[in-house]
């Protein structure tokens, strides 16, 4: 590919995800197949503004593809929103001579990679990392699966001792604005509902549906919570609030936090990243620039940045429907 990029930056930025990993390790590969530089940026926008660059080469993400996390890390950094902290960013990409630059992370990262090309002329490419899988323009989004699967296998374990002692347990999963964990966890987990930000279902709607499983001879329950779901102010206060309106049901809360972020990438998450990332240095190298690259039907296609960053993963309503069926 003739093309006069010879130095591709690469960062993680937001929140960490299963599958990074693989993602850097699928670009700096690509770029040594292709004879161009790989430059990995650590720490994010923040390594960017302080310019903690490292050229990366094969060896380099040796042993990487099944491990959590990232090995660039990610770091928030205010002073990169400002003016002077982009030109210093500029400033520190021209003199390690970089190209190009690719972004792995979220809505929020690929905003700060736009204003980045806007204002100096910067090719971007972003390869969708986050585990809430909330971003327009891919079906799946890098981490997502790995937390579902590691939502499922902790609900299991919960439902062993929810059944032991004749319990409701609500399960907070992580999701503070997207219910895509909530949802597809608590159908594949069989949770008897499911609340999500995106479905209002009501107190009442949810005390007639606990009553209704304990009539029907269940004896035990769990509820997949989304944090962005407020019929309560919190998972505690709803948990609370059901134990005194059916005061049958002994309740206990469990929030699975930060654990859905870690361990090791499934099979699907380190095929995905691989795919996105070949792509993302290719569309680079072919004088293309502030694209997302996703998945659509199962084909990797190209999303412009700007679009992918004012767009919203919509919840999928057949989901709901089978949700609804299954759960009686």
């Amino acid at each position: 590919m003739g093309n006069a990029i010879k130095k591709i930056g690469v960062l993680t930025s937001g929140g960490d995800a299963p599958g990074m990993n693989a993602a850097i390790r699928a670009i700096v590969r690509t770029c040594s197949y292709h004879d161009v530089m790989c430059v990995g940026i650590f720490r994010g926008f923040q390594g960017l503004v302080e310019g903690d660059f490292e050229v990366l080469g094969p060896r380099d993400v040796n042993y990487i593809i099944n491990k959590g996390g990232t090995i660039l890390k990610t770091a928030r950094c205010n002073e990169f929103k400002t003016p002077e902290g982009r030109r210093a960013a500029y400033e520190n990409l021209k003199k390690a001579e970089i190209d190009a630059l690719i972004i792995i992370g979220g809505d929020g990262s690929f905003t700060g990679g736009m204003f980045l090309s806007k204002e100096y002329d910067i090719p971007i490419m972003g390869i969708p990392g986050t585990i809430d899988n909330d971003i327009h323009g891919t079906s799946h989004t890098i981490g997502f699966d790995t937390a579902l699967n590691t939502v499922v296998d902790a609900v299991d374990k919960i439902r062993d001792t929810a059944s032991s002692h004749k319990r409701l347990f609500f399960v907070e999963v992580m999701g503070r604005d997207a219910g895509h964990i909530a949802l597809n966890a608590g159908i594949g987990a069989g949770a008897e509902e499911i609340l999500i930000p995106e479905e209002n279902m009501g107190m009442e709607r949810l005390l007639e549906s606990l009553k209704k499983s304990k009539k029907s001879g269940k004896s035990s329950s769990i509820v997949i919570v989304a944090e962005g779901e407020r019929l309560g102010k919190n998972v505690f206060e709803l948990g609370e609030y059901v134990e005194e309106n059916l005061p049958e049901y002994e309740v206990r809360v469990s929030v699975l936090g930060h654990m859905q972020r870690g361990g090791a990438p499934s099979c699907f998450d380190r095929v995905l990243a691989s795919r996105l990332s070949v792509k993302a240095v290719e569309t680079l190298l072919e004088g293309k620039r502030n694209y997302m690259v996703g998945l659509i039907n199962d084909q990797v296609a190209l999303t412009p940045l700007t679009k992918a960053v004012k767009g919203h993963a919509p919840i999928d309503q057949e989901l709901l429907r089978v949700s609804d069926i299954i759960t009686i």
